[in-house]
């Protein structure tokens, strides 16, 4: 264990302090933005309402949406064996998808702002025995508190890009310092694991992608058959997961599209659903109509673009939509999972800016199992042939399937290796009792 800190966290740590009044305004500003839920605010200072369980406590976090969906068969998998598990994130749209989707028995919080005060508060009421980080999440106050409470800190489907790699090696010691904490990094490839090792994590195991292993989306399937009524007969595409931008190439792409193939139904589901309403500000201004779904309005015939500005409810999108544009990448985002939609047979388009998620759309692409294009023109295209030639869509859509099937065994690997400690619990049980 590192005995004393670097200029670096030193500083970071005493401008977290020096920052901790301003907290309130901090949270309201983000209140007002959407970005905090009012009722919950408390927890973002360490505070919680619910008690700790008895018996040991597996703490498992991940920043969103993406994380907290890698780690649902994880959570799963922990509480069958009969631990309990707390979960925190840091997103209003991860708690909802937490209330729809964790586990029985699993308690979800926001993770506490990065101050000492607030981080040592949680850490002293819930006394986790075991720490979870997911992907790359690692904020140093929340590592630093857990580690000198004596909570071992393992780093699960460990994510490290190129990009986030090279600003890291412009501080060697902060974030040595900081990963030298963790008793294990368990990273998604192997290109994750040299660059988490060279920077100084002990103890890199590779498993693999816990996103291959995440079942299908669900969804209701009242709305499903709903849905599937009121748009039969249309020709159906999806964009998924979009980022400002890219909604606007989206539209414009189905004003080529629709003199071709009449009836044409586009569905819009922002990666951030608070933007719905600005998205039916662009259909209007390209002269095309929309409908909200959080509004619970139905795609009419008339209706163009449905914005599926809802939580929750790629399971439904991916079901009714044969053709999903996967957004993040044709902005300079790093892409979105492509995996869910891949599950579902659908047949896959992406932008060139994946690096969140490269090896698994080469993988993709190479078995002709997802399509990059680069612009509105490419899209349109391909959009259009694939419209044209269902059979060679459900060509891509059967190889995009079969492709992510035959990558799984993250989950089966990152139990193996949780198993001493999940071990060593089970024997210490007594120790919350």
């Amino acid at each position: 264990m590192p005995e004393r800190l670097p200029a670096t966290l030193r500083a970071y740590r005493l401008l977290s302090v020096v920052a901790t009044p301003l907290a309130p305004l901090l949270l309201a500003r983000r209140l007002s933005r959407g970005k905090e839920h009012r009722a919950r605010l408390a927890e973002r200072r360490g505070e919680s309402s619910i008690a700790r369980p008895p018996g040991p406590l597996v703490w498992v976090h991940g920043a969103s949406v993406g994380e907290l969906t890698s780690a649902l068969p994880l959570v799963e998998r922990v509480r069958a064996r009969g631990f309990n598990v707390l979960v925190t994130t840091g997103t209003v749209t991860s708690a909802g998808l937490a209330e729809q989707r964790l586990t029985r028995g699993a308690v979800h919080q926001f993770v506490p702002l990065d101050s000492p005060r607030f981080v040592r508060r949680f850490i002293r009421h819930w006394q986790p025995d075991l720490a979870l980080f997911v992907e790359s999440d690692l904020w140093p106050n929340l590592m630093l508190e857990a580690a000198d409470e004596g909570v071992p800190l393992i780093l699960v489907n460990g994510r490290l890009s190129e990009s986030s790699f090279r600003r890291w090696r412009r501080f060697p010691r902060t974030i040595a310092n900081l990963l030298l904490r963790l008793d294990l990094c368990l990273a998604r490839t192997s290109s994750d694991g040299a660059r988490y090792e060279e920077l100084g994590a002990p103890r890199v195991v590779t498993t693999g992608n816990l996103k291959l292993d995440v079942p299908p989306p669900p969804t209701d399937t009242d709305a499903l058959a709903t849905l599937q009524k009121v748009m039969r007969d249309r020709p159906v595409i999806a964009a998924a997961s979009t980022h400002n931008g890219e909604e606007a190439m989206i539209i414009d792409a189905h004003k080529r599209l629709r003199g071709r193939f009449p009836g044409l139904l586009t569905i819009v589901a922002p990666r951030h659903p608070e933007r719905g309403p600005g998205i039916a500000d662009l259909a209007k201004s390209a002269g095309v109509t929309s409908a909200l779904r959080s509004l619970r309005e139905k795609p009419e015939r008339t209706t163009a673009i449905y914005i599926a500005d809802t939580m929750g409810e790629l399971g439904l999108i991916y079901r009714l939509a044969p053709i999903v544009f996967i957004g993040g990448s044709l902005v300079p985002h790093g892409g979105q999972n492509p995996i869910e939609a891949a599950k579902l047979g659908a047949a896959i388009l992406h932008g060139p800016q994946i690096g969140n998620f490269e090896e698994i759309y080469a993988v993709l692409d190479a078995a002709n199992g997802a399509r990059q294009i680069r612009n509105v023109d490419e899209l349109t295209d391909r959009i259009a042939a694939w419209l044209s030639d269902p059979a060679a869509r459900a060509k891509v859509a059967d190889a995009g399937r079969q492709t992510v099937e035959s990558l799984g065994g993250a989950l089966e690997r990152t139990m193996r290796a949780l198993d001493p400690y999940l071990l060593q619990l089970r024997l210490g049980q007594a120790r919350h009792a």
